[in-house]
């Protein structure tokens, strides 16, 4: 699995949050709130969405464990936010360097990969994690719940020798 590697500008996004732990997963329930208010963000970019996960900035992925907790977002890029519909609020991802992996399969599957690419991709890479939010992009290919589906795993990185 080996990762592209891409440099993207801030996007802005419209979309629902909840903090929660692994031990605590509100995925679902955020999931569920945003897509049935989904439709009334009427200037969406595409037709992508976007699963944010915001963690403590003081947070080592070595000692990372089911009960820390972090902010998830459910959201989807709009061009700007002159129109924000209720219950939702604005979130700015934070432009950089992306190691950007796909993930295919249902989401039974999601731990292997993520192990994969913080025990051994990431150690063995010229990179270092950066402090600023991961996200899956979930486009066109993304069935969720599918033996099928596939998506875009972003890990924030910086390399080591600027570091």
């Amino acid at each position: 699995m080996t990762p592209r590697i891409e440099i993207i500008k801030d996007k802005k996004l419209i979309g629902k949050q909840l903090k929660m732990s692994l031990v605590d997963n509100k995925t679902p329930i955020l999931w569920k709130s945003f897509m049935q208010q989904r439709k009334e963000i009427t200037n969406t970019v595409n037709i992508d969405l976007y699963s944010i996960q915001v963690y403590n900035a003081s947070l080592d992925f070595k000692d990372f464990n089911p009960q820390t907790e972090f902010t998830k977002w459910a959201a989807a890029e709009v061009t700007d936010y002159n129109t924000i519909p209720n219950e939702m609020d604005s979130f700015i991802l934070p432009g950089g360097m992306y190691a950007v992996f796909i993930h295919k399969g249902d989401t039974s599957g999601f731990a292997k990969t993520m192990q994969y690419i913080f025990g051994v991709w990431l150690p063995q890479s010229e990179y270092l994690l950066d402090q600023r939010p991961h996200f899956e992009k979930l486009g066109e290919k993304y069935k969720n719940n599918s033996d099928e589906s596939e998506e875009e795993v972003w890990i924030p990185i910086k390399n080591k020798v600027l570091s």
